[in-house]
């Protein structure tokens, strides 16, 4: 029997910026008492690094009993913006390029694991339990099959293949892939035996071996940069942390091969996140001006959305924590690696996040339930 998953939460892509900016989100959904409400979390590259700590410290956490987590902050907070104080990506690149026995990718497996999960399987992170726990999921992108691929505490599936039920995996190595930004940081390779596979009904795929016993993964965000694919048409009310880099605008782009090939991508990448950013307008009461209201359409579905490029104007909530400002437009531009923040971004990022939840939330999940909030880090307002 599928589990009954209403209320579910994606968290996109986006380097450390987007793990700094949808930390801000759960801070302000944590103080709504809504963590506990949302069924199922995914989540893709930089917002997957932020899924991991939270699924694996969840058992961690302390309820009080309006459903709030007293002891967020230190919990879940404190790793993560510990880990937004290193860098990651060059250090591992270096590494992994020298070693003879080990890969760049294998070598940010070392690094997650090492800060933040300390030998977590997938087979730990708490089962589903409505009202209490969600199923966190987790998304890569198959380089051999072109599939969105999903991992979780119960399978690891590939819809052409088929699925891994219960598969015993680190959870630093199932973040690594999710979060493997190409060329550098991908592939991440999980080997398997093809007895290991239910094969679905009808795959496509489903009679090759040779695609059974070695996943090659790149990151999730290639498929779908804001982790939709599991909760957009099965949950009935939707909330989307996005913190993708918008496509900025080159009057003498690169034309040389490997930059314009990577200037090619992003374009692609930037017009499929604009298509499904559209699909959700359309569900919800909203405009493409994210967070204004459109009072000619009916909502179709319950949730909102918030982007780091949202105008919190829009939303047009009453005493919003703040409002839009060259700083808060700023953000949009900050780096997408896994390279040190420094106090200031991280204090930003945070902020903005946690007020863009808390303008969403206020204008069209619960209008008129709650205050507005206050800053998670009073150092940098904005």
């Amino acid at each position: 029997m599928p589990d009954p998953l209403d209320t579910g939460l994606a968290l996109s892509g986006g380097g450390y910026r987007a793990m700094l900016f949808s930390l801000g989100s759960l801070w302000r959904l944590n103080e709504l008492g809504w963590l506990r409400k949302i069924d199922v979390i995914t989540s893709v590259s930089g917002g997957s690094i932020l899924n991991g700590v939270l699924a694996t410290r969840w058992k961690d956490l302390q309820w009080s009993s309006s459903g709030v987590a007293t002891n967020f902050a230190p919990v879940i907070a404190k790793p993560v913006r510990e880990m937004a104080s290193t860098t990651l990506d060059v250090f591992a690149g270096i590494e992994g390029f020298l070693s003879v026995f080990s890969t760049i990718s294998d070598k940010v497996t070392e690094k997650y694991d090492e800060s933040l999960f300390h030998g977590a399987k997938l087979a730990s992170i708490p089962e589903f339990e409505k009202g209490k726990t969600p199923r966190f999921i987790f998304y890569a992108t198959s380089l051999q099959t072109g599939s969105s691929v999903r991992m979780e505490r119960k399978r690891i599936a590939d819809y052409k293949i088929g699925e891994i039920q219960n598969p015993y995996i680190p959870v630093a190595r199932v973040v690594a892939a999710s979060s493997a930004f190409p060329p550098v940081l991908s592939p991440v390779e999980l080997e398997f035996k093809p007895s290991d596979w239910t094969v679905f009904p009808n795959a496509k795929l489903g009679s090759r071996d040779d695609l059974k016993e070695c996943l090659m993964l790149t990151d999730g965000g290639v498929y779908d940069n804001m982790g939709l694919e599991a909760i957009w048409k099965r949950c009935s009310t939707v909330l989307v942390s996005d913190a993708g880099a918008p496509l900025d605008a080159e009057a003498e782009p690169h034309t040389d091969w490997t930059r314009q090939a990577i200037r090619v991508l992003d374009i692609v990448s930037d017009q499929t996140r604009a298509l499904r950013k559209r699909w959700l307008m359309q569900e919800f009461k909203q405009t493409q001006e994210e967070g204004l209201e459109n009072p000619t359409r009916p909502a179709t579905k319950k949730g909102t959305y918030w982007g780091i490029t949202t105008r919190i104007d829009n939303y047009q909530a009453g005493s919003p924590m703040t409002h839009d400002s060259a700083a808060s437009g700023a953000l949009q531009h900050i780096r997408t690696r896994l390279n040190e923040f420094s106090a200031k971004e991280q204090g930003q990022l945070i902020n903005w996040g946690y007020a863009l939840t808390d303008a969403g939330m206020r204008k069209y999940v619960q209008a008129g339930v709650a205050p507005p909030g206050t800053w998670p880090d009073p150092g940098f307002p904005l």
